[in-house]
């Protein structure tokens, strides 16, 4: 899935109008495990100059990168911090990585051929998903017009549990970046 719609997802499974910080913790869950793709990434192409198709092409499926991957899409390191937050009662920890799970739980069925190594530490294995959020090949478009429609939806959804203009606002914002995303 787009980010975008990772965040919204994210935001209508673990939002709650009365509690900011675990709307926060949900966003936020939802956003880490594409944190490291947008930071190398963003070091790559603005920092260094390398051409988006040796950082997609090449430096994406590179073995330190996948190093990196493996750790923050790890069903076991967000299912500890879930679990760490249940122990410890700290219900923003909990709802933090239940949507990074929710995030995993998401991209695991829709990556081809770029999915990410969701068992680490216990296995590097890939699953290759006979569908691509992205890939025309692989349905592709199908699911491009699958999820921006799902996430309309909840932003929907979300306007009626966040009634105020800054939550709306957010959520307007929310909407337009995953149909920008959806219709580049």
């Amino acid at each position: 899935m787009n980010t975008p719609a990772h965040l919204i997802l994210g935001a209508a499974a673990f939002g709650r109008p009365a509690a900011t910080t675990l709307t926060v913790a949900a966003i936020v869950g939802s956003l880490l495990p594409d944190v490291s793709l947008y930071l190398l990434a963003g070091f790559a192409l603005f920092i260094q100059q390398i051409p988006p198709s040796t950082v997609f092409g090449e430096l994406y499926f590179s073995d330190p990168w996948q190093r990196v991957f493996a750790i923050d899409n790890s069903v076991f390191v967000w299912g500890a911090v879930a679990a760490l937050g249940y122990w410890l009662n700290r219900q923003w920890l909990t709802v933090l990585g239940c949507a990074a799970l929710l995030h995993l739980a998401t991209d695991f069925p829709l990556h081809h051929d770029d999915g990410r190594p969701h068992f680490w530490p216990i296995s590097d294995w890939v699953f290759s998903s006979p569908i691509s959020y992205w890939d025309r090949s692989h349905y592709g478009g199908v699911v491009g017009t699958i999820e921006p429609g799902i996430c309309l939806l909840l932003c929907y959804f979300l306007w009626l549990r966040f009634p105020t203009f800054r939550a709306r606002a957010l959520i307007l914002c929310a909407a337009a970046s995953e149909l920008f995303v959806a219709l580049s």
